[in-house]
């Protein structure tokens, strides 16, 4: 099942003219940096309020089109939220890539699935629901992309009844790009959890103690090297794209 919902979806920027270090200041001030470039329109770099880009990332994520109302511009450009950049550490967001597409070609698209109904192999007998994939690729002009795929387990009735990709059903020239006989959802018998809990803890409670401080030192470490790391490509990219803007992402 597809759902046939459209989302009308307006956001607001303004030209950016700030790059490199200067931006974090600017993101302190609830700025995001962004960039805009797409089908026969020049690179132009942005600024988007982070709260307003939240609620309407929220809805619309990386496969609904946006009209980007860019201050001082006339019309509005429909775009797709192409490509972010967050932080490793707090998820906060760094850069935004807004894309303006070729309405008359078809574009690729993570598309997420949503699950409906009760499957009552689950709820009533114990069983367990398998979910082998929270996204699927798909391929469609840019107007028909849809919001979310929406799959129904109320037919999951059994151990074992499954529901695979070709079993969506989808609008004419949207394609999923995805063998039609993969898994999506499959329900699978309990296990024997109390067999799982007799068995024996064979490590010693000093032992794990002492793995688990190393382990969050580690992971201290990683983190600092990687904010470093993402902070640096993110001042050399805004740096490439303003010295080149005429250069598109491919």
């Amino acid at each position: 099942m597809l759902t046939k919902e459209k989302l009308q979806l307006n956001l607001k920027a303004e030209k950016r003219e700030v790059i490199g270090k200067k931006n974090q200041i600017s993101r302190q001030e609830g700025l995001i940096p962004a960039v805009l470039y797409g089908n026969k329109i020049d690179n132009l770099n942005l600024f988007v309020d982070s709260q307003e880009f939240g609620k309407v990332f929220e809805q619309a994520g990386e496969n609904t089109l946006i009209d980007l109302h860019v201050k001082g511009k006339k019309d509005g450009v429909t775009v797709l939220i192409y490509d972010l950049q967050k932080d490793p550490l707090s998820g906060d967001i760094l850069h935004v890539d807004f894309y303006q597409p070729d309405l008359s070609k078809k574009v690729t698209a993570l598309v997420p699935i949503k699950i409906i109904g009760e499957s009552s192999a689950a709820k009533n007998k114990g069983g367990t629901l398998v979910k082998n994939a929270n996204e699927l690729e798909v391929k469609a002009l840019p107007m028909d992309l849809p919001h979310e795929l929406v799959v129904d387990v109320s037919a999951l009735d059994n151990f074992g009844d499954e529901i695979f990709v070709k079993n969506i059903e989808l609008s004419e020239g949207v394609e999923i790009l995805r063998d039609p006989g993969d898994v999506l959802m499959a329900v699978v018998a309990p296990t024997d959890v109390d067999h799982e809990l007799d068995k024996p803890i064979e490590e010693k409670i000093e032992d794990i103690e002492t793995i688990g401080k190393d382990k969050e030192g580690e992971g201290e470490e990683e983190a600092e090297k990687t904010e470093t790391k993402k902070e640096a490509d993110t001042e050399a990219d805004e740096s490439k794209k303003e010295e080149n803007p005429s250069q598109k992402k491919e």
